[in-house]
């Protein structure tokens, strides 16, 4: 836990290697939402719309809420998990403290619209198509960020170490 409290943990070679593959999977995780998203729906807002209403041209029923509720059911922890570990290392990032709380902020709130947007596209009215586009493109782009400061803040502390160290000795932890 101190390593957490003191943001020593980039300086820990264990806790790096350990944080650089959980980045590692979350950027799989990242790709991964992509490909999803556009093997079920497009760029516009019609293709939400039938996504989650059905299409008579296409012969898709509307989604069923038992359907969307196991995937929320799903999506709601893993989301959480993601976030509380990608922003928990934020706030040891080189930035002010106004950017660390909005881009926290902005990771919260862009996974939340991302994931009830889908809901009321499909319940309350098909004009929300173009919320729940954009708030699938911000989430992508907090997480891109998040996952990018994190890779530069293991890597720069990793070449930091490196520096340090004198030459013909290893430095084990």
């Amino acid at each position: 836990m101190k390593y957490m409290q003191t943001g020593g943990f980039q300086n820990h070679p264990l806790m790096r290697t350990t944080l650089s593959f959980a980045a590692l999977f979350i950027a799989g995780l990242w790709v991964t939402n992509f490909a999803m998203y556009f093997t079920r729906m497009g760029v516009s807002p019609d293709s939400v719309v039938a996504y989650y209403r059905g299409s008579e041209a296409d012969f898709t029923p509307p989604k069923s809420a038992a359907s969307m509720l196991e995937t929320t059911h799903m999506h709601l922890p893993m989301m959480a998990l993601v976030l509380l570990l990608l922003t928990h290392l934020i706030i040891f990032a080189p930035y002010t403290e106004t950017a660390r709380r909005r881009l926290i902020a902005a990771s919260f709130l862009s996974a939340g619209l991302e994931e009830g947007s889908g809901w009321l596209v499909r319940f309350v009215h098909p004009g929300f198509a173009w919320l729940k586009l954009g708030s699938f493109f911000a989430f992508q782009a907090v997480l891109a960020v998040l996952l990018a400061t994190l890779g530069v803040f293991l890597w720069s502390a990793a070449g930091h170490e490196r520096r340090a160290a004198p030459r013909g000795t290893a430095k084990t932890s």
